[in-house]
């Protein structure tokens, strides 16, 4: 229980009668009320800054940064614990290349290859306890906490990594499709899906031994995932595509696909608690929006900045955080209300989002 729902137990307890039975329903009355307190209030915000290479670190009761940890170039995917002790960062020496940028250019751009890897952050100390290797170019990752395997997408050699975290190396790399982005782990830890932004594909690996299992067609430019919690569909953000793809995860089949609005250019994705609505995070389309999975139609849409990316959800389901990267800030969106309730200043280019409990 928090600091208030004790006095008021205990205030209780000597004021009503010393029933063993009594006791024990005060207790669980006084437990239920400080369960949402204390999901909001021991939650902790974790912002990678592209171009500053540091993380935001803000504070889930006030929506305050509380501190700024160098990290490393180009911080972007990042992952916490599930006891917020530690949290991991991918981090790359190769230039940026947008869309945008002939790949000439790009090619002629110099990367500082001993700059990538994954740094570990010890999230009480806020040090960088190791860097892990990584493959080239890593950017986003997703972690099996209980088989301790780390597995990150190396977008510039079109393969996938997979670590083993208690001896820091590389297991194995397995080819996927042309510049790999999105990593997401199964809930069951059985499967691995990599989104190839150029082949416009879903490369499926066995997460266990790094074979390919599938390659699954979507809209153009795939970016991220995710799974139902029990594992029967997954969602898929298209960016030019500007649709969100269905997977049936048995089959590995293409169920349907999600239109959004013109301009929407779809990246982040987070499912709500009872895995009713998707939200996602339009980029350069400026919006996050709320789709009913029931229906597959968007029916609810905020502006929240110049170009949101990494979306993440508080412990409890009640909000929002948007990464907006040419803005430098984080806009917080209330769930209820669907509204922009506070702008939070960050580093510069803000990438990824997580949010993980205050660690003890």
């Amino acid at each position: 229980m928090d600091f208030s729902a004790s006095l008021a137990y205990d205030f209780c307890i000597e004021t009503m009668n010393e029933s063993p039975v009594m006791k024990k329903l005060l207790f669980f009355t006084f437990t239920l009320l400080s369960v949402s307190v204390f999901a909001q209030t021991e939650s902790v915000i974790y912002v990678t800054n592209e171009d500053s290479n540091n993380v935001s670190v803000i504070s889930g009761a006030t929506n305050e940064v509380i501190a700024t940890i160098p990290v490393g170039k180009r911080p972007r995917g990042i992952k916490v614990s599930p006891d917020g002790a530690v949290f991991y960062v991918a981090l790359s020496g190769s230039p940026k290349c947008p869309p945008t940028m002939d790949d000439d250019v790009c090619d002629a751009m110099e990367a500082d290859k001993a700059a990538d890897g994954i740094a570990e952050v010890n999230a009480v100390t806020h040090d960088v306890v190791r860097i892990l290797p990584s493959g080239s170019d890593p950017e986003q990752f997703d972690v099996d906490w209980s088989t301790r395997r780390l597995y990150v997408s190396n977008e510039d050699i079109h393969m996938a990594s997979i670590l083993d975290l208690d001896e820091g190396e590389i297991l194995m790399q397995v080819p996927t499709g042309l510049e790999p982005e999105g990593v997401r782990l199964s809930p069951d830890g059985s499967l691995v899906y990599v989104t190839g932004e150029v082949d416009s594909d879903i490369t499926v690996i066995n997460a266990t031994s790094g074979e390919e299992i599938a390659r699954i067609d979507v809209g153009l430019r795939p970016r991220d995932s995710i799974f139902t919690s029990d594992g029967s569909k997954a969602y898929v953000s298209a960016e030019f595509g500007e649709s969100i793809a269905v997977i049936d995860v048995a089959s590995n089949t293409l169920l349907s696909e999600i239109p959004l609005a013109e301009g929407a250019l779809p990246m982040g994705l987070v499912l709500s608690p009872d895995e009713s609505t998707l939200y996602v995070a339009n980029g350069r389309g400026q919006t996050v929006v709320a789709i009913d999975l029931a229906t597959e139609a968007v029916v609810k849409s905020v502006v929240v900045g110049p170009r949101p990316w990494g979306l993440a959800m508080s412990l409890d389901g009640s909000t929002l955080y948007s990464a907006n990267g040419p803005s430098d800030d984080v806009s917080v969106v209330d769930v209820e209300s669907f509204e922009v309730v506070k702008k939070i200043a960050v580093g510069e280019t803000p990438w990824g989002v997580v949010v993980g409990p205050a660690p003890r």
